[in-house]
Formats: structure tokens, sequence, C-alpha cells
């Protein structure tokens, strides 16, 4: 059929990676098995992302900005982009109302959209130009060594659970040449797991934006048709190392989780902190852990933005 995924292993090395993989499995299990999804319970009611799909207005009824309009968002993003992306750092204090413009069709955006779920085409493109202007104006120097605090994911342009580090990590383990077999890999996993249901997901940075906490409210079904969900948050910590204004590389550590509501086991895993080490699984099976880039040309009081190695976007509200 159309929507059938074929990967193709191509050479031995390939094999041998794939092998590493499958032995990484047993140690990651865990949190591969309680991860996934994308029904949002933040920005609307806890449906299926089917349905919330099939209700979802297109753009021509948002009426975010009419041509007549003087919103920044009419701006041509292009204008603002230099051939090669560094930061940008605008004191000028009159753009503060065109920032807090931009900000608010975004998130408008973001509502709408499930979270970036049921994005039309359309829409993702407005999300890109309300992205890329806002990069223009970004009034925060070395947003990598200022972007310390609770932030909660409010849009992604991909599937919101490779915000975390475990699904970063397995990017970066894959290398360039394998993205597009990681791709395969993350559509399958989301496709297995579209029952699941996902509340907030937050990312904590601690002070000195050496550290990076990963929180993502989960609720899976145990059995099609019936009224019984384990609920539970996956907690993933990692390390990170600014190695440029905007650049974190970050190492995974470990995943565990908490607040799960499963009798007896949730007190279990609440008072003894069970905590997978993957860091160091990656070290056992491959020798080192592998280092996922994460870049941020904006960030101000209320909201950070943050691109992946693949340049996928993830907007982050204060929480």
């Amino acid at each position: 059929s159309s929507d059938a995924i074929t990967i193709i292993i191509p050479d031995h090395h390939l094999q041998s990676r794939l092998r590493t993989m499958q032995q990484l499995a047993s140690a990651l299990i865990f949190g591969l098995a309680i991860h996934g999804g994308d029904v949002v319970h933040s920005f609307s009611p806890a449906f299926s992302s089917r349905a919330i799909c099939q209700t979802h207005q297109q753009p021509s009824q948002l009426h975010l900005s009419m041509p007549d309009d003087p919103y920044p968002s009419d701006y041509d993003a292009d204008d603002l982009e230099s051939t090669e992306k560094t930061v940008s750092i605008d004191m000028d204090e009159d753009d503060a109302a065109i920032r807090d413009e931009l900000k608010r069709e975004l998130i408008l955006l973001a509502s709408v959209t499930n979270r970036g779920t049921c994005a039309s085409t359309e829409e993702e493109n407005l999300v890109v130009d309300l992205v890329t202007q806002l990069e223009a104006l970004n009034p925060t120097a070395d947003p990598a060594l200022n972007s310390q605090g609770d932030w909660e994911l409010c849009y992604s342009s991909t599937q919101s659970f490779r915000s975390s580090p475990f699904f970063l990590a397995i990017r970066a383990f894959m290398g360039d040449e394998n993205q597009a077999m990681a791709e395969n890999a993350f559509t399958i996993h989301d496709r297995a797991t579209t029952a699941s249901r996902v509340g907030k997901v937050r990312q904590i940075i601690d002070k000195d934006n050496r550290e990076l906490v990963s929180e993502y409210d989960l609720s899976v079904g145990l059995l099609p048709g019936l009224p019984v969900r384990v609920k539970g948050t996956v907690v993933t910590s990692a390390d990170l190392t600014p190695v440029a204004p905007e650049t974190w590389e970050m190492t995974i550590r470990g995943t565990k989780v908490n607040g799960s509501n499963v009798p007896f086991l949730d007190q279990f895993l609440d008072d003894n902190a069970v905590e997978v080490p993957v860091g160091e699984a990656y070290k056992a099976v491959s020798g080192s852990v592998p280092t996922a880039i994460l870049k941020t040309y904006y960030v101000d009081e209320g909201m950070r933005i943050t691109r992946d190695i693949d340049d996928n976007i993830f907007v982050f509200t204060r929480a």
C-alpha cells in the first residue's frame, strides 16, 4: 500500500550498527515502550489525534494576518535570513511589540494545530515564517547560556517525543549516513503508539545550563477497547555542554518513570528512583555515548525556540 515503509540494509557496516541497536534495545526497551503518541492535553481535550485533526480548522479560517493588517508575519522571511545561520541580537526596544505579535500568532497556531500534530502544509510554512522572524529578532545574547528554567513544549515540527534526550540520542547514534533509516524507525514507533495520549512535555534546564531534564506525561491503553490506561511521567536526564553562543552538545544519562498509576509499582518507582542507565548502555555496546546537537537561536523571558540536527523546530514557553 502507499503507507508501506521499506527499510533497505545496504552493507555490512549498517548491519553491524543494527545489531548494536538490537543489543541496546534490551536496556532501552523500558523507555521505548512508554514513549510515544501525540494527543495533547495542554492545548486540546483528550480525544484521539485523528478526531482532533478531523475537526481542525484550515488556515484560511484562522484569519491570522489579513493583507491590510500591520502584522509582522506579512514580512518576507527570506529578507531576514542570512546565508549562514548565526545568532542575531536585536537591541532595538521598538521591536518588542513586533516580537509580542509574532509570539501571539505562533502560540495561536500551536494551539489550533494540536501542538503541530494536525498542521497543514500551509500552517507549517506559517510557523517556519514566524520562527525565522523571531530568530532574526532574538533579544538575548548567548542563548545557549541563558536558557535556564522550566519550559513546556507548545509546538513541534516533528513528533513531540523527539524533543526527549532519549530519542535525540538514538538519532545521533544512527548518524547522518543513516538518517533515512532513523526517520523510518521514528515513524514506525509513532504509528505503533497512536493510541497513546500525551500530556505536558517539559524541559528543565539548570541554572548553569549544564543539565537538561525532560518530563513526558503519557497515558497508554493496555488493550484496545478496554477503559484501562497506564499513566506515568517519563523522566530523562542529560548533560549539556555549551560549545557556541547558540549550541549545546547533549549526552544522555538515564531514563525513569515517575507517578505511575500501576498498583504497588507506582510507590516502588517513586520511592526507589529506578533509572535505566541509558548512557552507560551506549558505552557498553558501542564504546561511547552519542552526542546530540541542539541549537537555540531565540530565547527571551517567556519563549525558547530550539532546533535539532535535522532542523526540526521545538517551541517552548515558560512553565
